[in-house]
């Protein structure tokens, strides 16, 4: 059976934790930031977890990471 090929847009998109699960960049942190709170920015920072319903989408577009 042929080798899978790795769909690089989602590997640079979306990192796997060590229990398998996909951590995504939360969107609104690219302009129009001067009209949000200072806690809305912090909170934006961190990564999130993407939903079992996506992450199942997703994974096998990176079948060895």
């Amino acid at each position: 059976m042929p080798k899978l090929k790795t769909v690089k847009g989602v590997k640079e998109r979306f990192k796997l934790t060590g229990t398998g699960k996909l951590l995504a960049r939360r969107a609104g942190k690219r302009h129009l930031l001067g009209s949000r709170r200072r806690k809305t920015k912090r909170q934006l920072r961190r990564p999130q977890l993407l939903a079992e319903v996506d992450a199942r989408k997703l994974r096998p577009l990176m079948p060895y990471e």
